[in-house]
């Protein structure tokens, strides 16, 4: 028998995670599934007790064809056809090659007797908030409408993220062919020129002389060093993936400045559009925290937000639970609470994410407004240096003969 860490939900939305014994996962799946609960996760555990989920990550769907994936599955259940009649269509017809996989799985097990929030949470690729929501669409009879919510969360979750990453992009190019004219520039310029004044014998300025030395080097190493470089990039890439590297890098993050307060917001904004919509979909306080913690991509703010939910389960109000974390910004915390008072928290907290999302385009426009400047700055002042060390002898030497 195998240990498992088991992640669920019970009947009334309360979140829990144990320690479980089993011949398989899909065994202590199917178990606690008849019992009546929501499996979110099942982890294997190695022989020290410690979860072996670094082994399993978990693979990310193309969002966008998540997203016409269920914009159909919406107009078909709308049209009056049977769940299990609208996955084998959409299953035979999917452009997708993996999510056809994952649905056509789904198909099977609805067909076996599954629940379809169950047959969707034991793929482990769909996220939380889907799977929750489905959850809350069969216990209210309103699929349809919930599978909406979700598909206007998901719009604007894709507008948001493909406007920072098309603000970002510029600057990313102009960064790389930076370094691109850098290693040009020292790799094969620099030593053409030493070349030349070695031939010529001449007695080089100090600038000229350290610029050749490094450019002779770099040379001489670009390959071992380009190596080296991959090397680094995926022994950061495999340190990074454990827990306690995650929370360091955030912790990082959150003191850089600028940025740090930029991201922050950004995963506000998300962690409150994600809150928003399990709460108007019928989802407990509780399981919607829950469920939202698992959408933002950072420990501390998920960490932050289990203590919240904690708070909230023992009887605080939403908007202090998330104050003493002391991750949340005053401002946001001000309008949860005005929405708490006046029983408006789900629209409340759309105004949140609405205002934080403005406020993050705004900051990185800024930002980006004086990145771009500098780096062309930079260039051209490398770019004056290399030329001036290099120049400088043959200056030197018209004067002489002048």
């Amino acid at each position: 028998m195998a240990e498992f860490t088991l992640k669920y939900a019970d009947a009334r939305g309360e979140i829990h995670q144990q320690v479980a014994e089993a011949g398989s996962e899909q065994e202590l799946r199917e178990r606690f599934s008849r019992q009546g609960y929501l499996v979110y996760s099942i982890k294997g555990r190695s022989a020290a007790g410690l979860p072996t989920g670094l082994s399993r990550g978990r693979k990310k769907l193309n969002i966008e064809k998540f997203l016409i994936f269920n914009q159909q599955f919406v107009t078909l259940i709308r049209a009056g056809l049977p769940i299990l009649k609208c996955l084998d269509l959409l299953a035979d017809r999917l452009t997708d090659v993996k999510l056809g996989e994952h649905v056509k799985a789904v198909r099977d097990d609805v067909k076996k007797g599954s629940m379809l929030s169950d047959a969707f949470a034991k793929r482990g690729v769909f996220p939380p908030i889907y799977v929750t929501s489905i959850l809350a669409g069969e216990k209210s009879g309103a699929l349809p409408e919930v599978l909406e919510r979700f598909l206007t969360y998901q719009r604007l979750a894709l507008a948001v993220r493909k406007k920072i990453l098309l603000s970002l992009m510029y600057p990313a190019i102009l960064i790389l062919l930076v370094l691109c004219l850098i290693v040009f520039l020292v790799t094969y310029v620099v030593p053409s020129f030493a070349v030349l004044y070695g031939s010529m014998s001449a007695q080089l300025p100090a600038v000229t002389q350290l610029l050749i030395a490094v450019g002779t080097t770099a040379r001489n190493y670009v390959i071992v060093g380009f190596v080296c470089l991959a090397g680094a990039i995926v022994a950061f890439r495999v340190w990074s993936r454990g827990e306690a590297a995650k929370a360091h890098i955030d912790k990082v993050k959150l003191r850089t400045p600028v940025l740090g307060e930029i991201w922050i917001k950004y995963q506000v904004a998300q962690f409150s559009r994600v809150l928003s919509t399990l709460l108007v979909g019928g989802i407990p306080l509780i399981q919607s925290l829950e469920t939202a913690s698992q959408s933002v991509g950072t420990v501390v703010l998920r960490d932050a937000l289990e203590s919240a939910r904690k708070r909230v389960r023992e009887g605080q109000s939403l908007s202090s639970s998330l104050n003493a974390t002391g991750v949340f910004p005053g401002l946001s915390i001000d309008m949860i609470e005005v929405g708490e008072s006046t029983g408006a928290l789900p629209s409340m907290l759309n105004s949140v994410a609405e205002f934080y999302e403005d406020d993050v385009n705004t900051r990185m426009t800024a930002a980006l407004s004086l990145i771009e400047p500098a780096i062309m700055i930079f260039m051209g002042g490398f770019v004056a240096f290399v030329l001036v060390a290099l120049y400088l002898p043959i200056f030197s030497l018209a004067d002489t003969l002048g």
